[in-house]
């Protein structure tokens, strides 16, 4: 089962590598943002704006939650992307300060999530128009793995156009216990 510690967890990765990555995509001009690369989603900015796409779907679709979630209040004010590979952000510095409430709002809600939630059928319907149910717990999984995969992907732009991100691995936010 999903817990809530791992969430918690996995919400302070998504704000530290968030910040690191848009702190390395800073210090590149914006024809260097925007230059196609023949990744999924084109551009380092494609890339960026993708995972704003699918972190508002998702997190408007935890928003229905029976536990209500009003952390994610923040969120329900933000555009609404229609399409998973919509350029909502025409630049870095508005992403960046989109991307800030949004991770501020994921932490604010990991921080409510509970083991009881885990196990709650949400109902949605998917970005095909398909109508899903599928366990809470599980889907929680898939946002954060969606967020660390692309968030490679981006990485590995910004290497090839010469900004290192740094220490990428989620244990270095993993604290020594005693054995």
């Amino acid at each position: 089962m999903t817990e809530p510690r791992y969430i918690a967890l996995m919400a302070r990765y998504n704000a530290w590598m968030n910040a690191k990555v848009i702190e390395a995509a800073g210090k590149l001009p914006a024809e260097a943002l925007t230059a196609d690369r023949g990744a999924f989603f084109r551009s380092i900015l494609g890339t960026l704006n993708h995972l704003m796409v699918a972190d508002l779907l998702w997190l408007r679709r935890f928003r229905t939650h029976p536990a209500g979630y009003t952390t994610l209040d923040p969120v329900m004010d933000l555009a609404l992307p229609s399409r998973l590979d919509e350029a909502l952000y025409p630049d870095l510095a508005s992403l960046a300060a989109d991307r800030r409430v949004v991770d501020t709002a994921i932490t604010r809600w990991a921080a409510s999530v509970r083991a009881c939630d885990m196990n709650h059928v949400l109902a949605y319907i998917n970005s095909a128009g398909v109508a899903c149910a599928r366990r809470f717990g599980d889907l929680t999984v898939q946002f954060f793995n969606h967020q660390t995969h692309h968030r490679g992907q981006a990485t590995t732009l910004l290497t090839q156009a010469g900004q290192d991100v740094g220490v990428t691995d989620l244990a270095a936010l993993i604290p020594d216990e005693a054995p």
